[in-house]
């Protein structure tokens, strides 16, 4: 349902909710504008469209869409053709490390643009490939060739480090731009001063700074320290925040779940994980395997379908139970992905995993990167004595206790866990009822705000399957053998 607003005069393919609307009015017309919008509350429709108002104005005619390696693709196959509108004639190529001769030939349509191409063109990179030489020149040279352009760099906390290679080039990206958004619901991730590179980006004028150095001198403490024959500055303390904050947001939008009355109860996201060459290897293998066993009718039962069922998803969160019991670890980025996320949530969060191995680990990353205190787990494992004080100290506002790493068929039913509004599957299993169950520990009586659900996809793999079995709130135990199981494999 499209609505007319006579503030911007633009047509929105999706109707903004409130927050979005007042956010799109502010910013639409600023060079730069930060996007501080906390997961769940929709940032990338409101770049989007202000994309798309932009073009529509003549402004620009080419965008960069940058985003982390999970997330990148959701820009390309959902958000961009969610969020803008169908009259808009696009043309959008995803970068690919690889320059096959069909993807030489996309990107040097895109980049050339022809003298009668009035379409708006698109490239969706991923944030890594700017650390290679090849990435770095292509988005250059494709913002040089089109002056009349737009960059959008998602989840800028990626480029806070000022000395990766990355974040130089996405500042030098940034002086070649027109028109500049950084999105990110967490800006200051361990300090104030990593906003000086996703400011940098936007603009050297944002903060009132050129370079690092002196932006440091005026908001951090430094003590003259000596060690050995050499001395340093050691970083004690910062200053002078409430001057920092009042300048920020002259260019930027703070938008928090809890303040967003007109948001829907529960909203579902998914965040992409690409499999390993090792992965893809060991999935094919097992998946193959499973097809024989069907053609040969050695998948009888439902149990037994459902166990070959299991065994490909334990590949696809990096590891596979051997016959004898050990477990092999494949080479994946899952925990990865899901560490990204953990830096975005604001608060109180709670994570599913299907497997003992996978619940340890999770925990393992998030206690080395935010303390024991932070970390709690209720699985099997844990003491019966002990699960009451884990939940009464998760629901503790006042609590360290941010991460609930949890199984949901011994943590999805009977306890309440309203502290947290974002919950994330590292890994579905195919009961219906646990899903819902385990949903429901946020989403209940006593909850004042939306919940956020994050699930965790790896392309062409079970995961999509069962993710919209779940979604769908199809039961896959209960159907699973009246349909061609071969079929629903491939």
């Amino acid at each position: 349902m499209s609505t007319n607003f006579v503030i911007t005069m633009y047509t929105f393919k999706t109707t903004p909710y409130k927050h979005q609307q007042e956010v799109f009015d502010t910013s639409c017309e600023e060079n730069y504008y930060a996007l501080l919008m906390e997961m769940g509350t929709g940032k990338s429709k409101v770049a989007i469209d202000t994309m798309g108002y932009l073009f529509e104005k003549k402004e620009i005619n080419t965008a960069l869409v940058i985003a982390p390696k999970g997330v990148y693709d959701n820009w390309f196959q959902k958000e961009i053709p969610v969020h803008l509108p169908e009259r808009i004639k696009t043309l959008i190529v995803r970068w690919q490390p690889n320059f096959t001769k069909k993807f030489t030939e996309d990107i040097t349509k895109l980049a050339l643009r022809e003298e009668d191409d009035d379409s708006l063109h698109i490239l969706v990179m991923n944030i890594e490939a700017l650390s290679t030489k090849k990435g770095a020149a292509s988005a250059l040279r494709y913002l040089e060739l089109n002056p009349d352009n737009m960059v959008i760099v998602d989840e800028s906390t990626t480029i806070k480090n000022r000395a990766a290679k990355r974040t130089k080039t996405v500042i030098d990206l940034g002086r070649a731009a027109k028109y500049r958004r950084i999105l990110t619901g967490s800006p200051i991730t361990k300090s104030p001063m990593d906003l000086f590179s996703q400011c940098a980006f936007l603009s050297s004028k944002a903060l009132g700074f050129s370079n690092y150095y002196a932006f440091q001198s005026r908001y951090a403490v430094l003590q003259k320290r000596t060690m050995g024959h050499r001395s340093f500055q050691k970083l004690v303390g910062y200053r002078r925040l409430d001057e920092l904050s009042e300048k920020l947001e002259t260019f930027s939008a703070r938008i928090l779940k809890r303040d967003c009355l007109d948001l829907p109860d529960k909203i579902y996201m998914s965040r992409t994980v690409e499999l390993s060459d090792e992965q893809v290897s060991v999935y094919n293998q097992m998946k193959e395997l499973a097809l024989a066993q069907v053609t040969n009718g050695e998948l009888a039962t439902t149990a037994s379908i459902l166990t070959q069922l299991m065994r490909l998803q334990q590949i696809v969160c990096g590891h596979l139970r051997t016959d004898d019991g050990e477990i092999q670890e494949l080479k994946n980025s899952r925990l990865s992905a899901l560490m990204e996320i953990a830096e975005e949530v604001q608060g109180k969060a709670i994570i599913w995993a299907t497997w003992t191995h996978d619940i340890q680990a999770i925990a393992q990353a998030l206690r080395d990167r935010y303390g024991d205190e932070a970390v709690a787990t209720y699985y099997g494992e844990t003491p019966q004595e002990e699960r009451q004080e884990i939940v009464t100290r998760f629901q503790d506002e006042e609590s360290e206790l941010r991460f609930f790493v949890g199984q949901p068929r011994t943590g999805g039913y009977g306890i309440t866990l309203t502290a947290a509004d974002t919950m994330v599957y590292y890994s579905n299993s195919y009961d219906l009822e646990i899903r819902l169950q385990s949903e429901d520990r946020a989403h209940r009586i006593g909850q004042t705000k939306s919940v956020t659900y994050i699930d965790l996809v790896s392309p062409n793999t079970t995961d999509e399957k069962i993710l919209e079995a779940l979604r769908s709130k199809i039961n896959i135990a209960s159907t699973v053998l009246n349909e061609d199981f071969g079929d629903w494999l491939r």
